[in-house]
């Protein structure tokens, strides 16, 4: 740690309690809190109780899922859900300084298949200082670090100008619901950090990301008949084929945030399914996928692309001309978002990093997939991304984190949510 800090802040420093840290992260990995299952609720009431705790203004309410999803600007979702919790609590407004927004989620994405898993995904397993478990990395470390900040500045008794307000929500993993709904209560702020794993650099910018579905006909036949008939299977290949044209097209010129990115606006099919019998020719196929938004761009002008590509491929094929494949675009759609150029927050969060490690200021980088950054900026929020873990282990049977770049992020926050707010 540089010499850089206040009396207020070398106290909240102080305050920072490791083993809590650890016991908490622990604690929460437990709750399988999965994109729209119970355990998500559950989770947010668990975390609405730690918030109670330290005395802040808790707003704890049961979204109104029918009115958010009629929203014009409803963000999309894909899990099915019978509810939604939002959850913000945040520290008096005493006097004339500005609000920073904390924001983490709280869902995780399924684990996939338990025999790729030491043990199970949910019963975190620790081996010195990582901690490996499903939500580990994404994001309830960053939860956690939320948590652990404004418990140190509590008790370090620092009397605040301005307001913290931590934003818990759901539903991020398939578009965020959470986000926008919490938004659209009115919880609002003057700046935002979302903790989402950035291996210790400040995101400023995300790439979109928007859900397609192509529907690709065939004609069905008997198996052993099958030159009576036309395999879906078949009829796709030109369409995937025409997709990875697509997608090196769209990834030439990069924004130079993306430079560290070997794909900045991927293109991936993540599902095929074909046929209902194994004797029969399949009569259709439907395959899902992503399609990365390049940052600016207008998600209309990224799906325009993509169908005109389906199209084109389909121009060129005897039986998709006659019998054209259906793109449609269900589930999640993420906008491309950043923080504006030069805006302080930037430099005001990587000085505090820097100042608890002792070396230098953190890169600025874009980050290829999308998030709830994009909500907030959208907003007005000038919002960027700083949190513990490595992405590249999100979503994986790898999915660790390091509990000593928890303290680390946890530090940071300390120092970056004091110097915003400001101290009396």
């Amino acid at each position: 740690m540089t010499a850089n800090v206040s009396n207020v802040e070398a106290s909240a420093l102080a305050a920072v309690d490791e083993a809590v840290i650890a016991r908490t992260l622990l604690e929460l990995l437990a709750v399988p809190s999965v994109t729209g299952s119970a355990a998500e609720s559950e989770l947010q009431q668990v975390l609405a109780r730690q918030l109670e705790r330290m005395d802040l203004d808790v707003d704890l309410w049961s979204m109104n899922l029918p009115v958010l999803r009629a929203h014009p600007r409803f963000p999309g979702s894909e899990a099915p859900r019978t509810e939604a919790w939002g959850l913000v609590g945040g520290t008096q407004h005493r006097g004339d300084g500005p609000t920073l927004v904390l924001q983490g989620h709280v869902d995780v994405v399924p684990p996939g298949d338990p025999a790729q898993w030491e043990g199970d995904p949910f019963r975190p397993r620790v081996s010195k200082d990582v901690v490996h478990a499903r939500g580990a990395c994404d994001m309830k470390a960053g939860v956690v670090a939320i948590l652990a900040a404004l418990a140190a500045i509590r008790e370090a008794g620092a009397r605040l100008r301005g307001r913290v307000s931590a934003h818990f929500v759901v539903s991020e993993e398939d578009g965020g619901l959470g986000a926008f709904g919490t938004l659209e209560r009115g919880h609002t702020g003057d700046a935002c950090i979302i903790t989402e794993p950035t291996s210790g650099a400040l995101m400023t910018a995300n790439a979109g990301a928007l859900t397609f579905r192509i529907d690709v006909p065939g004609r069905a036949a008997h198996g052993s008949t099958r030159y009576a008939g036309v395999s879906a299977i078949d009829a796709y290949l030109p369409i995937h084929r025409a997709l990875a044209r697509l997608e090196a097209g769209r990834n030439t010129g990069a924004d130079p945030l993306m430079s560290d990115c070997p794909i900045p606006y991927p293109l991936s099919v993540g599902t095929v399914q074909a046929g209902d019998w194994a004797s029969s020719v399949p009569d259709l196929l439907v395959a899902e996928g992503r399609l990365g938004v390049r940052l600016g761009e207008d998600p209309a002008q990224a799906r325009t692309e993509l169908e005109a590509a389906v199209a084109e491929a389909c121009a060129d094929d005897p039986w998709l001309r006659s019998h054209p494949a259906r793109v449609t675009w269900p589930g999640g759609q993420f906008a491309s978002g950043r923080l504006p150029a030069r805006h302080p927050l930037a430099a005001l969060v990587g000085d505090a990093h820097a100042d608890v490690t002792g070396g230098p200021r953190p890169s600025e980088r874009g980050a290829p997939y999308g998030s709830d950054l994009r909500l907030y900026s959208g907003a007005g929020i000038p919002t960027l991304q700083y949190g513990p873990g490595d992405v590249l282990l999100a979503h994986s049977p790898q999915e660790q984190v390091r509990v000593s770049e928890v303290v680390t992020v946890t530090r940071a926050l300390v120092l970056a949510t004091l110097r915003t707010v400001g101290t009396e």
